[in-house]
């Protein structure tokens, strides 16, 4: 059993012994898409909203209870004069890392004596001429 792309849309795959995919077929009958209704996931009864799994009534009564939650729960309040106790950020002392203070001048002298990107390229093209060259 061979498998070919329909030649009317190009994008189905069908038997050969088929002239057209179904969906081709349905198309050229007139017959519309009928998609399955999909049923709240709550209710079981209404339709479901596109793009969601419940129907409008359980999604209102689920926004419902949910701002019937926040009413309930009880909210910190904030006193103004409270933010007037705490200290100013300008005079904090600054945090510096323990890492920081650990390194020696001697470790960054080893960095900067490492190759650059550059410096491992033009070693690499090097390399590979001299292997070019022994080569040949």
């Amino acid at each position: 059993m061979k498998l070919r792309k329909c030649p009317r849309c190009d994008l189905n795959y069908i038997r050969e012994e088929e002239k057209y995919c179904k969906v081709c077929l349905r198309e050229m009958k007139g017959e519309k898409n009928t998609d399955e209704i999909e049923l709240c996931s709550i209710c079981n009864e209404a339709p479901a909203l596109p793009g969601k799994d419940v129907c409008l009534f359980c999604l209102k009564e689920m926004n419902k209870s949910n701002s019937d939650a926040l009413d309930n729960e009880e909210t910190e309040n904030v006193d103004a004069s409270n933010i007037g106790d705490m200290d100013d950020v300008s005079n904090m002392d600054e945090i510096i890392p323990e890492d920081e203070e650990n390194i020696s001048s001697t470790e960054y002298g080893e960095m900067e004596n490492e190759l650059s990107l550059e410096e491992v390229r033009e070693d690499e093209e090097r390399d590979a001429d001299e292997e070019e060259e022994e080569e040949e």
